[in-house]
């Protein structure tokens, strides 16, 4: 089998971390295509990449392409996926999926009817010490589950000069804060614990309803850099906040909490899981400590060292103990684990996300707008 080939959508924040994580498996990556071909050209000389597409059918028809990487904005999702999906291509796609359940479970009925894999980009399941604490659970180490809870807290749009494309609901959708970065806290804790929600209960709040949106095409931290730019009110109806009660199938009760309006957290990510026999809890700002609770005897900090770790972490810690791995590590490992289940690796343990876990992320999310708007419980 000729060695797979990616090509990669989008030249923002993320674009250039899949890029990389590619390179660093060594994974052929055949170009790159922007919102302009300006763009493309700049981000293919800075990312040492041979091409930089034109446009996305140019992308879809270069017969060297077996895998096509979309971090592209969400608006977008739903017809690349189509057409890359209708090439023959195996697809990675950033999260969320689609804009609504509508087009997720379109995406699912054809990618179930085709021979390529599709794979949804939630990353954050691979960190190993992640992978350990969904073993211990499989394992029966916790007992019973009985609540989870948590948080995902960030401080890029506290201010009301803070402008991006997922403010906006027809950009990114109606749900901001929840989508954005909620979906990668209830996918993670989901999986980890292995049952899926039933229920919600949410409350989310918008802090900053206008917006200085700057005038014309500004580049991320110019302002920061001299002048600031020139901008225009525009009103803002996605949520700044939310808090989510849920019920978790089987057993278990469970709250999250997400912000992009917190001070002084760039990229917080937390969880704790209480269990008849113990507890688990981490941090995504010590990315490489689980903290494990007990009753009756002294509580435990595993470090993440690969000889330390149970299987399948293990195979996903990529340097010894004492070498910490954090964010881009993740992508390179999610990336790894899709490429090897394409070249029929494992197939009976695949732990990366699927356009049905995709699909019920979406779910979830318009479960949880539901219920925001009647101010009841939804069922998803």
């Amino acid at each position: 089998m000729p060695p797979l080939t990616a090509a990669v959508v989008g030249t923002g924040f993320i674009g250039p971390v899949h890029v990389e994580a590619l390179q660093r498996l060594r994974r052929p990556v055949a170009g790159i295509l922007a919102s302009s071909p300006a763009k493309g050209r700049q981000a293919a000389a800075d990312l040492g990449l041979p091409r930089a597409y034109e446009s996305y059918e140019e992308l879809l028809a270069d017969p060297s392409v077996n895998v096509v990487h979309l971090a592209s904005p969400n608006r977008l999702h739903f017809e690349q996926c189509k057409l890359a999906l209708a090439a023959g291509k195996h697809v990675v796609c950033e999260k969320p999926l689609a804009m609504n359940s509508r087009e997720t479970a379109e995406l699912v009925r054809i990618a179930q009817a085709t021979r390529v894999v599709s794979a949804v980009c939630y990353n954050v399941r691979f960190y190993p010490i992640c992978l350990e604490a969904r073993q211990r659970i499989a394992e029966g180490l916790l007992g019973d589950i009985y609540h989870v809870t948590g948080s995902y807290v960030q401080d890029w749009l506290l201010h009301e000069t803070d402008f991006n494309w997922r403010v906006l609901a027809d950009e990114g959708g109606a749900l901001r804060a929840v989508a954005d970065i909620g979906t990668h806290w209830l996918d993670l804790v989901t999986w980890i614990v292995g049952r899926e929600i039933s229920a919600v209960c949410a409350d989310l709040k918008t802090f900053l309803p206008v917006r200085q949106r700057p005038k014309g095409s500004v580049e991320t931290f110019q302002s920061k850099l001299g002048k600031p730019p020139a901008t225009e009110p525009i009103t803002i109806d996605t949520e700044d906040y939310g808090s989510v009660l849920f019920r978790l199938q089987g057993g278990g009760n469970g709250c999250c909490t997400v912000s992009q309006v917190s001070a002084g957290r760039k990229n917080s990510l937390r969880f704790e899981i209480a269990g008849s026999k113990g507890s688990l809890a981490w941090n995504s700002e010590r990315p490489n400590e689980l903290w494990v609770g007990y009753r009756d005897r002294p509580n435990e900090l595993l470090v993440r060292d690969p000889a330390l770790l149970r299987a399948p972490a293990n195979r996903y810690a990529g340097t010894p103990g004492g070498h910490n791995e954090g964010f881009v590590d993740t992508f390179k490992q999610l990336f790894r684990s899709i490429y090897e289940y394409i070249e029929g690796g494992d197939r009976e343990s695949r732990p990366f996300a699927s356009f049905t876990d995709g699909h019920r992320e979406v779910l979830l999310c318009e479960a949880i707008l539901k219920s925001q708007q009647s101010g009841q419980w939804a069922t998803i």
